[in-house]
């Protein structure tokens, strides 16, 4: 492989969000890495369309939670590209349990939320970092509204996307001038992962968010991605924002 192109590293990209932003820094023409700890199929699904796009793909299997495999995904990356240009930490975990349900939800499930939403993010950014310098690239964190609601699938979820976001507006002070560090809030987005968590309540729970946003939608994988190649590529003199995309949802709750 070669190293004339740009290169980004989204974490998380078998499916879903992830995967949209892969191809559409392939659409820029940028090399991709896409990453999966599981879903291998999905995986090479993105992989074939990046490379009909016409760039050169690195498939990686790497579970963010685990130190040494960020590492080994960083330097998998350097070894096939020779630069990282931008960082994209997509990887997610959640955990469903209604609000009220104060017994719902055990410290592991705060701890393993943390472990990918939080602590996952930053040892992608501090093996990275170098690289991302060096390039004078970019970093784009995916968030949550819950960050900033309160409100998501669990309490545990929305304080994890809090300290993503938080941390987020560290690392653009930790990072300056070289790297650019922005993160992006989605609101309710219909995915694959969306469906398998809410299961036969996923149409009802669409409508109702689309009924409480501004512009009656929600958003597709796609919409968030071009976000983030927003932040990643276009926004040039951006560090240290959070853009929110759900529909108008959150503005519009002072109505509700």
């Amino acid at each position: 492989m070669g190293n004339e192109n740009k290169t980004a590293l989204v974490t998380g990209s078998a499916s879903g969000v992830g995967a949209a932003s892969c191809i559409e820094f392939a659409k820029r023409g940028w090399n991709v890495v896409v990453n999966y700890s599981k879903s291998k199929d999905s995986a090479l699904e993105v992989v074939k369309t990046c490379k009909s796009l016409g760039v050169e793909v690195l498939l990686c299997k790497a579970n963010v939670a685990n130190e040494a495999d960020c590492k080994r995904m960083v330097e998998e990356t350097v070894q096939a590209f020779g630069r990282i240009d931008a960082l994209v930490n997509n990887a997610g975990a959640t955990r469903f349990c209604d609000y009220n349900d104060l017994e719902g939800l055990s410290k592991k499930d705060f701890q393993d939320l943390y472990e990918v939403n939080v602590v996952g993010a930053y040892q992608m950014v501090k093996f990275t970092s170098a690289h991302l310098k060096k390039s004078q690239g970019a970093i784009v964190n995916i968030s949550s509204i819950s960050a900033i609601s309160g409100v998501g699938s669990s309490i545990a979820y929305a304080a994890s996307k809090g300290a993503l976001s938080t941390m987020t507006l560290s690392l653009a002070h930790a990072l300056s001038p070289e790297v650019r560090v922005n993160g992006v809030c989605p609101g309710f987005i219909q995915t694959r992962w969306t469906k398998g968590f809410l299961g036969e309540r996923y149409d009802a729970v669409k409508e109702n968010i689309e009924k409480a946003s501004l512009i009656n939608k929600t958003s597709l994988p796609e919409d968030i991605a071009k976000g983030v190649i927003y932040l990643a590529i276009d926004a040039q003199t951006t560090s240290g924002q959070l853009l929110t995309i759900d529909g108008g949802q959150l503005v519009n709750q002072g109505k509700l």
